[in-house]
């Protein structure tokens, strides 16, 4: 079982897609989590340590998290999946970035 946290600007559209379409992957526990203030679910350090692999939509996400949280990073996967805020939750395209990401991540660790 891999660790899985997704994370975007305000956990509104982009994280929470991807959090919905690997949650039921039988290899993959799956979270999401935004950077901003404003974000439904804050990313927390908890989140960070729980992580095996964080992936993030755009290189400005792994900046803030290397800048609140560079020391749980340090030996942690983070990988910039570079997907813009264009997308609403659950955007056909969107579902169809994620999965064609993602899935080389995962078949990587098995």
């Amino acid at each position: 079982m891999i660790n899985i946290l997704f994370i975007c600007s305000r956990n509104q559209w982009r994280s929470p897609t991807g959090e919905q379409v690997w949650r039921n992957h039988p290899e993959v526990s799956a979270r999401s989590a935004g950077t901003s203030t404003k974000a439904k679910r804050k990313v927390s350090a908890k989140d960070i340590q729980w992580a095996d692999l964080t992936l993030v939509m755009e290189q400005k996400h792994k900046q803030r998290l290397q800048a609140s949280f560079n020391r749980l990073l340090a030996h942690k996967r983070l990988i910039v999946l570079d997907i813009p805020d264009e997308y609403q939750y659950m955007d056909p395209e969107l579902v169809t970035i994620l999965k064609q990401s993602v899935a080389p991540l995962i078949c990587a660790d098995e």
